[in-house]
């Protein structure tokens, strides 16, 4: 009973002492970091061109691009 009590406070203690996640998704180093979430940024803004893609919405539009009314002149 003491030894869960004990692992179970170790556990709290470690995991409420740091702050985000246990492993780190970017790295340390300032210059690498930078570029890390450079081009995370780039893919996110990428995500919406990718969307159009899969659901065909970047098709060209066979519409004219004037009105007209279907008849004689």
């Amino acid at each position: 009973m003491l030894y869960r009590f004990l692992l179970a406070v170790l556990l709290g203690t470690f995991l409420m002492g740091s702050t985000g996640c246990l492993i780190p998704m970017y790295s340390g180093d300032p210059g690498r970091r930078d570029k890390q979430l450079i081009y995370h940024s780039e893919n996110l803004r990428l995500i919406h061109d990718e969307w159009e893609r899969l659901w065909l919405l970047d098709q060209p539009s066979h519409m004219t691009p004037y009105r007209t009314h279907g008849g004689i002149i």
